[in-house]
């Protein structure tokens, strides 16, 4: 439990301030950065299907993949739906973000606030997939910062473009990422074990995300050497998830 406390605290605390990484985007020019950014989508969609489909999906079919899983998989997907439709959580991965369709103050704190729930939820993932093991905590967390990258640049774009001043937004971003650590403490101080549900869902969720909301942005990009490139990240992705296998 002790391990678990630390690395999960470790954890959810390195996600938390990836959002001062939109800082980023006051450097470079945003034509740079977007390119950039593609292919960090890209290899965070692969990220999040290999830790689902080699490292979740595994551990909770562990003692056979029955009806039970698959409802908890289908909950992930389905909660994550409803989290995007009714807080209006949308995960913008460019960095102009729809800029004369967002230009609205009030979108801030409600970007805010739906970023709020996904990072609580990010919390809660990691913790109870660190009091499984190790592996799938360091394989969980991983493919959440690999995510949190774009997902973090883009919000920032969508607080300064809403009317924020850039140190405001950096704050008030920050205090929404740190909503990480109390979905982490939750499940901590709760201290029982909740895997059961916990990794199938955090499956069912990755999935969703990837699937709904990262390769849909890969495709608005055309051209062979885009896509050959768009390919390989992805791949990456997956083939890092599946480098973490061999860690004990």
């Amino acid at each position: 439990m002790y391990d678990a406390l630390v690395y999960s605290l470790l954890s959810v605390l390195i996600v938390s301030l990836l959002s001062f990484i939109g800082a980023l985007s006051l450097v470079f020019r945003h034509k740079t950065l977007n390119i950039v950014l593609i292919y960090f989508v890209g290899f965070s969609a692969g990220a999040l299907l290999g830790d689902a489909f080699l490292h979740l999906l595994p551990e909770s079919a562990g003692k056979g993949f029955t009806l039970e899983v698959a409802l908890y998989v289908l909950i992930g997907i389905v909660f994550s739906f409803i989290i995007e439709k009714v807080i209006h959580w949308h995960h913008c991965h460019n960095i102009d973000c729809d800029v004369n369709k967002r230009h609205v103050k009030p979108l801030a704190y409600m970007n805010l606030l739906g970023d709020g729930v996904h990072n609580f939820i990010d919390g809660v993932i990691i913790a109870g997939s660190y009091m499984v093991s190790f592996p799938i905590g360091l394989a969980t967390t991983l493919a959440v910062v690999f995510h949190e990258i774009p997902q973090e640049l883009g919000d920032f774009g969508v607080l300064l473009y809403s009317g924020m001043k850039k140190a405001k937004a950096l704050f008030f971003n920050f205090l929404s990422a740190l909503a990480a650590v109390l979905g982490a403490l939750l499940i901590l101080v709760l201290n029982k074990d909740y895997s059961g549900f916990l990794i199938p869902f955090a499956a069912g969720a990755f999935i969703y995300i990837a699937g709904s909301d990262l390769i849909p942005e890969l495709h608005e990009e055309t051209g062979s050497s885009n896509a050959i490139l768009q390919i390989a990240v992805f791949l990456l992705g997956i083939g890092m998830m599946a480098a973490l296998l061999l860690v004990d």
